[in-house]
């Protein structure tokens, strides 16, 4: 199990080796987000090659359309 800050809030999950499957497992995988981990903008090309790991800090952030 792991620990991180997502969004200001303490989560727990077994399981999470990546951002991607962090946003699956937060039903936000198919949504337009920005991510940022530990302080760092993670581009969307790298969600699945960039490791999360115990005590990370997340924000993510949606992207609203609107005129």
């Amino acid at each position: 199990m792991i620990r991180l800050t997502v969004n200001g809030e303490s989560m727990q999950l077994f399981s999470a080796n990546n951002v991607q499957e962090l946003l699956d497992k937060l039903h936000l995988g198919n949504q337009r987000i920005a991510v940022e981990l530990n302080s760092e903008i993670i581009p969307r090309s790298l969600h699945a090659k960039t490791r999360v790991r115990e005590g990370d800090r997340i924000e993510i952030v949606r992207a609203i359309g609107g005129g």
